[in-house]
């Protein structure tokens, strides 16, 4: 499959798989209301297939704020590496969530790239997060 139309089946199996939330930020559909969008782990820019072992959900501001990258800088040694794939890593292996449960902790050198490059930690996403944390539904348990 190829181009930008995603049908709704694969759409809703990438999103089942996802849990419904952004596989960089982890902001949950059903906390913010909105529907998630569907990002090409390999952009199309670079040839990345609409096919479903390259897609997973993501938020718009993490989705676009990805871009067409793949890689970035890891900020503690200053070297290129693979952006996190949400589909092929565990999330829990290369993040982890601040004593607050407000911010994402960069574990290794592509959680230290993604938080940096995505700006995983941005201002109105933490203050957010504060709100979700005192309600009970954020982080997620799992």
């Amino acid at each position: 499959m190829s181009g930008k139309y995603i049908p709704k089946a694969l759409r809703e199996r990438v999103a089942a798989q996802a849990k419904y939330r952004c596989g960089y930020c982890q902001t949950q559909e059903e906390v913010v209301g909105m529907v998630l969008e569907i990002d090409h782990l390999i952009p199309r820019a670079q040839q990345g297939a609409t096919d479903e072992v390259n897609l997973w959900l993501a938020c718009s501001t993490c989705n676009d704020t990805k871009n067409d990258r793949i890689s970035a800088t890891d900020p503690l040694t200053g070297e290129e590496v693979a952006l996190f794939n949400p589909r092929e890593l565990v999330w829990r292996e290369h993040f982890a969530w601040s004593a607050e449960g407000d911010r994402v902790i960069g574990m290794s050198n592509t959680g230290r790239a993604t938080v940096a490059a995505l700006n995983l930690n941005r201002f109105h996403l933490v203050r957010s997060r504060r709100i979700w944390v005192k309600a009970g539904i954020h982080p997620p348990k799992d």
